[in-house]
């Protein structure tokens, strides 16, 4: 069988829909090929009058692509691009059932992402934004900011993927020792830079600090919750820049105020942005960033080409390299200018 994407108008323009802000190098990839309406801020209600008109779709996190989306598009949207990583905004089971290809853009936020965790480590193991908040309040406590040393500790790499894996790199050489839990990941790439797998139980109960990459799935949704924060070392330092609902946030916010867990930094929330009464936020043992695991300059100018160029290869009927789902549908005339 032969995955194909369908078009219904033969030597028409494709409309493609661009809900959430793109670098230009995307947008203009796009232009070449197809009418470009870029609408943000969509409500849910404005997304599903306007989809109806639209062969493609791109969004980045803010964005969910539901059942309902799919359901009003009818029929016509052909293609949904996600510009990053994670797919949980979409409803990929609906995307399948109506016939609709999801592309991702995997690699072009890696390094920004694994980055970021780094900043996120060193700024909780010093103190930074506690300190940086109390000279900016006209203190100078330098003892009550003493921090802890990254050299000699056990980082945890929760998901040894794409961007747990050079998270992984970059601890290596700041001297610490690295394990890691995946229970997809291959030993040997692994060992290839001097990280060892291990289980989830010894990644809880041996690691100074925990970084989480994992994807969100039903698998890992909450996996951080009271039963794993009650068998973690007493101490431990998490971070998480992967999303926020690997971790019970209710959970985290007892383990930090028993002491079990030191310090949180998190990028990620349940809710984002999350609520101005969230209590993880106001924590004053946790830093916080509104999600800035891609932003950076490169990387969302890579992300913007990598997915523009999915989706208009997707367009043109040619088979996604970086394809989430297999609808299987009919082969007719693609887009082709």
């Amino acid at each position: 069988k032969t995955l194909v994407v369908l078009v219904t108008a033969l030597g028409a323009k494709p409309t493609v829909l661009v809900a959430e802000k793109l670098g230009d190098a995307g947008i203009q990839l796009l232009r070449t090929f197809a009418n470009v309406d870029c609408s943000y801020n969509l409500s849910p209600e404005e997304l599903c009058t306007k989809i109806s008109l639209c062969d493609a779709l791109i969004v980045r996190s803010g964005t969910k692509v539901t059942r309902e989306v799919f359901e009003s598009a009818m029929g016509r949207l052909k293609v949904v691009g996600r510009a990053g990583v994670g797919i949980d905004n979409v409803d990929i089971s609906a995307a399948t059932e109506h016939g609709c290809l999801v592309v991702n853009a995997p690699t072009a936020n890696t390094i920004a992402a694994a980055e970021h965790g780094i900043a996120l480590l060193t700024a909780v193991s010093r103190n930074v934004a506690q300190a940086d908040a109390s000279v900016k309040a006209g203190k100078w406590e330098r003892n009550k900011y003493v921090g802890v040393s990254l050299v000699g500790k056990t980082l945890a790499v929760m998901g040894f993927g794409k961007v747990g894996s050079e998270v992984a790199r970059r601890a290596k050489g700041l001297g610490m020792q690295v394990i890691a839990h995946d229970p997809y990941a291959p030993a040997d790439r692994a060992r290839a830079i001097g990280v060892e797998l291990v289980s989830f139980e010894e990644a809880l109960t041996t690691a100074d600090f925990i970084s989480l990459h994992m994807p969100l799935t039903p698998a890992t949704s909450k996996m951080f919750n009271d039963e794993a924060f009650s068998r973690v070392k007493k101490g431990v330092r998490i971070i998480n820049v992967a999303r926020g609902g690997v971790i019970d946030e209710e959970a985290l916010l007892r383990a930090l105020d028993s002491g079990i867990v030191a310090q949180a930094a998190l990028d990620v929330f349940t809710e984002e942005p999350p609520p101005q009464e969230n209590k993880l936020v106001r924590h004053e043992n946790v830093t916080v960033t509104p999600h800035l695991g891609a932003s950076t300059t490169e990387a969302q100018e890579g992300v913007a080409l990598e997915i523009a160029e999915a989706v208009v290869g997707a367009l043109k009927g040619e088979l996604a390299a970086t394809a989430v789902n297999a609808p299987m549908v009919p082969a007719e005339v693609p887009f082709r200018n």
